[in-house]
């Protein structure tokens, strides 16, 4: 008994001893396990940027003239004769001006997106190009001066430039972007009033005003932005500029026709009121890394 136990003792160690080099060498062909690659760190809208946009601008109304008349006479389109078309500002005219121009200039900005917080905050600059100008004639004549047809022009323009600061609010959906931006607007706007004095009538006198004035006044509006790559977003966009509450003033002073006396009572005056203006764009920006490593 004591023999077969030793010999199926040996038995067991040798088969043992055999495997161990087969389990080794098994061990030795198994493949490395792969080392651990960190995620690539979540997307934020934090960073500067510079940018491109084309787009339109709109206004469904036109400036008003208002003749303000001088110190003597309540109105120059009126003539020389006191009281001709009632009292100082009750005399007025629309100057239609183009319903729309072509927009297109450049933006610059900063947005900050605090850590694991989906509201984007932003400060943003915009230079741009709008033109939307226009002339009428003042419609009143008044039969009993020497301007049979109308001959008083009224010329207006606003923009050629115009530029925008705001401050910018977004909610953010990934790559994705809603906003409200609102803050100052700069539009130039000039007025003039010439009495034209063309071949079939003249007044009997001539004048010549002119205004050039930028105007700074509130502009708000929103937009949506899509990042499609890391650093490249495009955007659409709608802006209100409230020029509508800015008004200027021009004068001049009346000389009678034939003997060059200037007519008492001072300069004449315009008031020149303008409509707000609207406008829409497409962009595409360019973001430069991280906002001085905020929200990153």
């Amino acid at each position: 008994m004591r023999i077969h136990a030793i010999s199926w003792t040996s038995g067991a160690l040798l088969a043992v001893t055999l495997a161990f080099p087969a389990a080794a060498a098994d061990l030795g062909r198994m493949p490395a396990k792969a080392p651990m690659v960190a995620p690539p760190p979540p997307f934020t809208w934090s960073g500067c940027y510079i940018g491109g946009f084309v787009g339109g601008a709109f206004t469904s109304d036109d400036p008003v003239f208002t003749d303000l008349g001088n110190g003597l006479f309540p109105s120059f389109s009126g003539g020389i004769v006191p009281g001709a078309l009632g009292g100082p500002g009750l005399h007025a005219f629309a100057v239609p001006v183009d319903s729309s121009s072509f927009i297109g200039g450049g933006t610059v900005g900063c947005n900050w997106q605090p850590v694991g917080s989906p509201f984007v905050f932003g400060i943003e600059g915009e230079v741009g190009y709008m033109k939307l100008s226009g002339a009428a004639f003042d419609p009143f004549v008044n039969a009993t001066v020497l301007s049979p047809v109308p001959d008083v022009l009224g010329a207006a323009r606003i923009g050629d430039w115009y530029a925008m600061a705001t401050g910018r609010i977004g909610y953010a959906f990934g790559t994705w972007m809603l906003y409200v931006k609102g803050g100052a607007a700069f539009v130039p706007t000039k007025a003039s009033v010439i009495d034209n004095c063309f071949a079939g009538g003249c007044g009997n006198w001539q004048i010549a005003t002119f205004n050039d004035d930028t105007a700074t006044v509130g502009t708000v509006g929103g937009g949506v932005e899509w990042a499609f790559a890391p650093n490249w977003s495009v955007k659409a966009e709608y802006m209100f500029i409230a020029l509508g509450g800015h008004g200027t003033t021009s004068c001049g002073t009346a000389t009678i026709l034939g003997t060059g006396v200037a007519v008492p009572g001072g300069a004449f005056c315009f008031a020149h009121d303008f409509p707000d203006i609207n406008t829409v764009k497409v962009g595409i920006n360019y973001r430069f890394g991280g906002l001085f490593g905020l929200g990153q």
